[in-house]
């Protein structure tokens, strides 16, 4: 069962990396055709720049869960890689509770407000031309840390499945 489970977390991670890879190219064309009208055609649009940092926002606040699943996060490896795998396995699991659930049960707490605030007012852009319905992007604050929260639960399966392969209660899984 937690073979199963391990897999559905992994899927679900990998279809955000698939959405934040999607997003990045989305984002490369968008700055390629905002440098080539400025400096080809001396114009530009203030929603395109707008839509830069809109996409990137939306990439790194998807981005964190699929991190967590490559193992790609911010760690300090300086013990840790000389650990044995039940020992990563174990740092990995206590370091979910102890790190990533608080802080994202905080930052997805808490900027609800922030976000309801900018639903009220109907924020948009500062700038004329710049793109409406700001609320959107930051409704993805609270959204992308409840995923992280979700996708660290599949990180903990995985890594008791690692724990229980390593301490001989589930069979190893052959390298392809």
């Amino acid at each position: 069962m937690l073979i199963w489970l391990e897999n559905f977390f992994d899927r679900i991670s990998d279809y955000i990396g698939y959405l934040c890879s999607f997003l990045m190219l989305a984002m490369m064309v968008n700055i390629f055709y905002d440098v080539f009208m400025r400096y080809v055609f001396k114009t530009g649009s203030i929603a395109f720049q707008e839509l830069e940092w809109h996409i990137f926002s939306i990439i790194i606040l998807l981005g964190t869960s699929y991190a967590l699943k490559e193992d790609a996060h911010v760690r300090v490896d300086i013990l840790y890689t000389k650990f044995s795998e039940k020992n990563k396995a174990l740092v990995n699991i206590v370091g979910a509770f102890l790190f990533i659930t608080p802080i994202a049960l905080l930052i997805a707490l808490g900027s609800v407000g922030f976000v309801m605030e900018a639903y009220n007012t109907n924020e948009i852009s500062g700038d004329p031309g710049g793109l409406t319905h700001r609320w959107l992007l930051k409704a993805l604050i609270p959204l992308s840390f409840w995923l992280l929260i979700f996708i660290a639960t599949g990180f903990v399966i995985k890594n008791i499945n690692i724990y229980r392969r390593e301490t001989g209660r589930l069979p190893k899984v052959k390298e392809q």
